[in-house]
């Protein structure tokens, strides 16, 4: 067997892990190729978390809400490859390989890419083209919601949310003990006002492309999303996401343990 390559410094393995998690988006076409690149180069949430270790260990099982062409997928498979050839950064907590990934996306032309680029993964991700307001969420143990949120009106926002904490306490029967469900949500700070509106005319910009149709926002502060997660028996931890950007964007850590 041949001894495992040096770890990486982060830059070089990100770049790495970007070729590998975007390259299967060829099989997509080359809208999907290119949307894949430029999210995964562009968007600091994915490296972000990556880099933090937030999936975390003991919770294998991803819910990949408003996944688009489920880059989280191919992001978890290339980070295991990497880990397994000795190639992670020793600055770079361990990024476990999902169990299981589900994807839920409401646009089937964004599913339709999602499976033209997953087929190699094992085990294979389950890509389910719904309505996040109203589909099954199976039980899990990470929930990742990046940016969605704002399309539906505030009560169906906190229905979401209640049914996502369902969901990850469903999960806690298989994680290991005193390990909490997680959630990574990104929201955008409706009282950072130039920041937002910036990045709601991105969003709208790139629903265009994407050949959606544009749908109204509804937007929350910092505080009121911390109070309404609070409410529903999170913990929250948020952690400013717009390193590079000109947007008002915040992830929330938020954990949620059984009784």
């Amino acid at each position: 067997m041949n001894a495992p390559l040096p770890t990486r410094s982060p830059d070089l393995a990100w770049r790495e892990l970007h070729e590998k998690a975007t390259a299967p988006y060829k099989a997509s076409g080359n809208f999907g190729w290119h949307f894949a690149r430029g999210k995964l180069g562009h968007d600091p949430a994915f490296r972000g978390i990556v880099s933090r270790g937030l999936v975390g260990a003991g919770r294998p099982r991803m819910l990949d809400i408003g996944s688009g062409q489920s880059l989280f997928a191919n992001v978890l498979h290339a980070a295991a490859q990497l880990q397994r050839d000795g190639r992670w950064p020793a600055e770079w907590p361990p990024l476990p390989a999902p169990a299981q990934y589900t994807g839920i996306e409401l646009m089937p032309r964004d599913v339709a890419r999602a499976q033209a680029a997953v087929g190699h993964i094992v085990p294979a991700p389950t890509l389910i083209c719904d309505n996040m307001c109203t589909a099954d969420l199976p039980a899990c143990d990470v929930v990742v919601i990046l940016d969605v949120l704002h399309y539906v009106d505030h009560a169906a926002q906190e229905g979401v949310l209640a049914r996502v904490r369902e969901a990850l306490l469903r999960g806690a029967a298989e994680r290991p003990a005193g390990v909490p469900g997680r959630l990574l949500l990104r929201v955008g700070d409706a009282a950072s006002r130039r920041g937002f509106a910036i990045s709601q005319w991105v969003d709208r910009t790139v629903t265009r492309i994407r050949g959606h149709k544009v749908s109204p926002t509804w937007g929350r502060t910092l505080g009121e999303w911390v109070a309404v997660l609070q409410r529903l028996g999170f913990a929250v931890q948020p952690i400013p996401m717009s390193e590079g950007t000109p947007f008002a964007n915040v992830l929330l850590v938020a954990d949620v343990e059984a009784a």
